[in-house]
């Protein structure tokens, strides 16, 4: 019988470079298109249609073989507290993957995307200012989650206590700037999916969905005040995986 996890987020947060890594594994099929993703668990309707359906349906290639480890990578998930127990009711034991960033750093890379898809026309200052003052209205006919939670979604505390409560120790949360620093990095999150740890993917060192233009440069004034916003639940984060988050480690907390 074949193992299942998840990779959860958070968005722009490099999951789309790790589901590469992942895909790459010959023990490991990630769930295929990889866009736009899956985002089976966003309904109560995937509980009733149960494992059988979600095996057929996303991972046709699996068929025949019992040992490969599925994977289904949808960073949706992490903003849908619900998602954590539809996903125990179907996969059961699963492993839940989270890959986080420095949070000022997702809020940039978040505004390029939305600037791209023409969902934002605000310049970048002006965006994140006016998210610190308070959400900004959006369409969910147009999108699963908000195109404007640009500092709301680099709380990441604020989304992982339903998949604690839920998955316990198979959640594990790793960070994009130890993959970058350490690309062979990759190995410990193979052993911890319980799949062979020597393999070298061959994307490895090659991120991939990244923005081919450089972001404008944020006033210092406005980066502080971004960094005091995030300090509360970065140290939290920190705490909640034993050891500094590398981005205050870096840059320095406030």
């Amino acid at each position: 019988m074949s193992r299942h996890f998840l990779v959860i987020g958070a968005q722009r947060c490099g999951t789309t470079y790790l589901r590469t890594l992942l895909d790459e594994h010959p023990q490991v099929l990630m769930a295929s298109p990889a866009v736009p993703e899956p985002k089976v668990f966003l309904t109560d309707e995937v509980v009733e249609r149960g494992l059988g359906w979600y095996d057929a349906t996303w991972f046709v290639d699996a068929a025949g073989h019992d040992n490969l480890l599925l994977g289904e990578k949808s960073t949706s998930y992490l903003e849908d507290p619900p998602a954590a127990a539809r996903a125990a009711a179907v996969l059961g034991d699963a492993s839940i993957l989270v890959q986080l960033r420095d949070p000022v750093e997702r809020a940039v890379s978040n505004w390029q995307l939305s600037t791209k898809h023409g969902l934002e026309t605000r310049d970048l200052a002006h965006a994140l200012s006016a998210n610190l003052e308070g959400p900004t209205p959006w369409d969910p006919e147009r999108t699963s989650v908000s195109p404007y939670a640009y500092l709301e979604r680099g709380r990441y505390v604020d989304y992982l206590a339903p998949w604690h409560e839920t998955f316990g120790d198979r959640v594990r949360l790793q960070f994009l700037e130890d993959l970058r620093a350490r690309p062979d990095g990759i190995g410990e999150t193979y052993a911890w999916l319980g799949v062979h740890e020597e393999f070298r993917p061959p994307s490895l060192g090659e991120p991939v969905n990244q923005s081919s233009r450089r972001p404008p440069r944020l006033p210092s004034e406005l980066v502080a005040r971004l960094r005091y916003w995030f300090a509360e639940s970065d140290r939290a984060l920190a705490a909640m995986v034993g050891r500094p988050v590398p981005w205050l480690t870096s840059k320095g907390a406030p």
